[in-house]
């Protein structure tokens, strides 16, 4: 395997589109290894794609693509600036409560970010902020995406591992609000120092608050049902896919009745695009996943790393640097891919709970979103605010510490992630 990896870094580093670097990098192991028919890299890449866990992806992506369409995140934007509108630094605020509520919308960490810097970022400027603080708080609060329900992240990593993504979607809220609760103390600390002035001169009265609940009642019911759903079995989570589309649909056509053919012929648009582009992703990553088994990479990784520690924390943190330096080199879902079938068979050798873990990984994967220097939400919300991703990270320096703080806590205390899916579906025994 290591010629493999060799092969797939030269091609990332000479500009290859990531996909079809891992199709041929994966290949290149049938290539060099006589024992294997090379039909078995066909059969992977469908296999792969054919996984109806798997099909909850394109599902979901389609009912955020429409929710952004009908209505449903204008509502959730007006809700989050009467929550937030007496803070310090108040639409940044609004960011952070934004992509708390949109998680179970988008469920995307960098479709987050560019919705939140188009929608936000004109206000942001308009009233002093500057570029880079704007793109940072718009790019690391879409982190928040990546615990709360429905997440493409949880979903991947639970297909993967085999780990139930019900528990997984019911562990990611409590993590999910503390990084909200965590980026908003970080942007109250850095609008103090900026004279970022709050919009209101006091907190929205109690029945403000209700009417704006109440219209955005829709958006908020949708990840509760999603939950229920699943805990009773009613619904899989690829089913609840479908329902998420077609609920997305239905209040967006009669309820808000903002479903136009126009907004649903763009929504259709987009979403075969994303859709396109992760579909191909995952077929090539069951080339290079299955090189991965047969190599037997996970337990020649796991003896490596048992000899360093058996101690679960220090375990953790070690796989934690392992992976903000892949984040830094690698997209989100080609990480949760490649490396969940490595990390969780060594995670779990030392007594770490496989959804405490999912938590824990996709959290430190997603921040590799806005880390340099190949961060996809970094060079997304700095191209569209118009400044440069080191002037990003410049300024974003108190809301990485708080994601850092949030990884810490969630690391010492796992039943942070646990308390909800233990409570849910009771105590899972591994």
């Amino acid at each position: 395997m290591g010629v493999v990896f060799a092969v797939f870094l030269v091609l990332l580093l000479l500009g290859m589109p990531v996909a079809f670097a891992i199709g041929i990098s994966g290949f290149s192991f049938f290539w060099f290894t006589d024992q294997i028919p090379l039909t078995i890299t066909v059969q992977k890449a469908l296999s792969t794609t054919q996984s109806f866990t798997m099909l909850a992806i394109p599902l979901f992506i389609f009912a955020g693509n429409l929710m952004n369409n009908t209505g449903i995140t204008s509502r959730i934007m007006k809700l989050s600036n009467v929550l937030t509108g007496h803070m310090y630094g108040n639409i940044g605020q609004v960011s952070c409560v934004m992509s708390t509520l949109m998680g179970g919308v988008s469920g995307s960490a960098v479709a987050d970010a560019a919705m939140e810097s188009r929608i936000l970022g004109p206000e942001m400027l308009r009233r002093g902020y500057t570029r880079g603080w704007s793109a940072g708080i718009n790019g690391l609060s879409a982190l928040i995406v990546a615990t709360i329900p429905p997440s493409m992240g949880l979903i991947i990593y639970g297909s993967v591992g085999e780990v139930s993504i019900g528990r997984l979607f019911a562990a990611g809220i409590i993590p999910g609000l503390l990084m909200m609760a965590a980026l908003m103390a970080g942007v109250s600390f850095s609008a103090r120092r900026r004279g970022y002035i709050p919009e209101k001169s006091s907190m929205a009265g109690p029945w403000e608050i209700v009417r704006s609940c109440i219209e955005c009642v829709w958006a908020l019911l949708f990840p509760i049902l999603l939950l229920i759903f699943i805990r009773y079995g009613i619904m899989t989570p690829s089913e609840s896919g479908a329902f998420a589309t077609f609920y997305a649909m239905f209040v967006g056509a009669f309820i808000y009745k903002e479903l136009t053919w126009e907004s649903f012929r763009k929504t259709l648009f987009d979403s075969v695009r994303d859709i396109s582009a992760i579909t191909l992703i995952l077929a090539f990553s069951g080339i290079f996943g299955y090189g991965v088994v047969y190599d037997r990479l996970p337990q020649g990784i796991a003896s490596v790393l048992m000899t360093v520690t058996t101690n679960p924390h220090l375990m953790l943190f070690i796989i934690i640097l392992l992976l903000l330096g892949l984040g830094m080199f690698m997209e989100t879902t080609v990480i949760a891919l490649l490396m969940t079938p490595i990390l969780l068979p060594v995670a779990k050798s030392v007594g770490v709970d496989p959804v405490h873990f999912g938590i824990v990984m996709m959290t430190v994967v997603t921040f590799g979103v806005m880390t340099p220097p190949v961060g996809v939400a970094l060079y997304t919300t700095s191209t569209i605010l118009e400044c440069s991703p080191e002037e990003t990270v410049r300024e974003s320096f108190s809301f990485y510490v708080a994601i850092i703080v949030v990884i810490a806590v969630l690391v010492l205390f796992p039943s942070v992630s646990l308390v909800v899916p233990d409570w849910i579906f009771g105590v899972a025994r591994y």
